[in-house]
């Protein structure tokens, strides 16, 4: 009855060594948070892509008409 005991108390110990293990979360959690900006700033430049490019055509003719 022992030896049960003490093969059920090392499975225990094998499945709760494993679960709290934290080898491979950080770069996991690093990943994750590298694809977040990606996604928020691809979104931030499709939304606002349009204005900056008229802005700076904007500048560019007030330039030119200026220099010339």
């Amino acid at each position: 009855m022992l030896n049960i005991y003490a093969k059920a108390f090392g499975l225990y110990a094998a499945v709760r060594d494993r679960a709290t293990r934290e080898e491979g979360q950080a770069l996991v959690e690093y990943a994750l948070i590298l694809a977040l900006i990606a996604v928020v700033t691809i979104a931030v430049l499709q939304a606002i892509g349009v204005n900056v490019s008229s802005i700076l055509n904007k500048v560019s003719t007030s330039l030119s008409s200026v220099a010339g």
